[in-house]
């Protein structure tokens, strides 16, 4: 068992693209490509953040969705917020080396403002994928625009339902990311208000069936965005990363040993490496051996 993170690096020149990092453990990440993009742009805002990759269920492949979206380009946060890209970004592969080109699917309702960190996740029930991202939009009754979360279904990343909300809270939310576990759905959000992490659960992905879980010890610490979440399968404990985002300090990992539980403790600085690049809102997968080799092989470790 090993793990891949895909992720993008910073508002800097070729920052806002693809970058890839291998571990063995987690825990302990090794940057490949010498630290360079594996995945670059060439579409729409020539942008790719946020990069979400997921592995097919049907076991034929992988799929990388991103924001469309590059700050370094120059038009500001502002512009990017009222008046950025409809579209996600949407890479496909079937052995993790070789992709496709990124193409543009417009997702989002025609008053968005922008298509922020989409992740998707696969629904057992209706054999689907719910893929969801964070939009800014002025619904009637809003007094200004919000942050939402929204979401469309799709059986093969090219052809997708019409978006609907997902998640509205009282605050702004965005980086909405999701896991199931043991007939749970569990759900982890930026509060975009407060710069926390919030947490609800469900049995199903209906919007309707979430209900807030409250995990105080996550909930306190602040200026985070970006959760993930995965399972560290050699210590049997399950492993929330959260971006530092307001300190400049880079990704945090949270371990704890039952979700039901949701005791996160932080790791110490020392029980943990996130490699030589500043690693930026993406996603971890577990990855065979094999495919950790091939990866490793063909585009180098640093």
């Amino acid at each position: 068992m090993a793990y891949l993170f895909t992720h993008f690096i910073g508002e800097q020149p070729q920052g806002e693209q693809i970058y890839f990092s291998l571990s063995k453990d987690g825990l302990h990440w090794k940057d490949l490509h010498d630290g360079k993009p594996v995945i670059c742009s060439e579409v729409g805002e020539c942008g790719l953040r946020d990069p979400f990759l997921i592995r097919k269920a049907d076991g034929s492949g992988f799929v990388i969705i991103a924001t469309d979206l590059c700050i370094a380009n120059g038009r500001g946060w502002d512009a990017a917020v009222k008046t950025g890209s409809k579209n996600l970004a949407v890479m496909e592969s079937k052995d993790l080396i070789h992709w496709s080109k990124p193409v543009l699917v417009e997702v989002s309702v025609p008053e968005a403002g922008c298509t922020w960190a989409p992740e998707a996740i696969y629904d057992r029930q209706q054999d689907n994928y719910l893929v969801f991202w964070a939009s800014m939009v002025q619904l009637d009754g809003d007094k200004e625009p919000k942050q939402r979360i929204y979401a469309a279904r799709t059986k093969d990343f090219h052809e997708f339902t019409k978006a609907q909300v997902y998640l509205e809270k009282d605050n702004h939310v965005i980086d909405s990311t999701m896991v199931y576990d043991d007939g749970v759905y569990y759900r982890f959000s930026k509060d975009e208000t407060t710069k926390n992490i919030k947490t609800d659960t469900a049995p199903d992905l209906n919007k309707e069936s979430f209900t807030d879980r409250p995990v105080p010890n996550l909930e306190a610490i602040y200026g985070v965005e970006g959760p993930e979440i995965y399972y560290l399968e050699d210590q049997k404990k399950w492993c929330l990363i959260i971006d530092r985002f307001a300190s400049h300090k880079g990704y945090l990992p949270l371990v704890c040993d039952s979700l039901k539980t949701m005791d996160f403790k932080p790791l110490d600085e020392s029980e943990f490496d996130m490699g030589k690049t500043m690693k930026r809102h993406g996603s971890v997968v577990a990855i065979t051996d094999e495919e950790y080799d091939r990866m490793a092989e063909a585009f180098g470790l640093e």
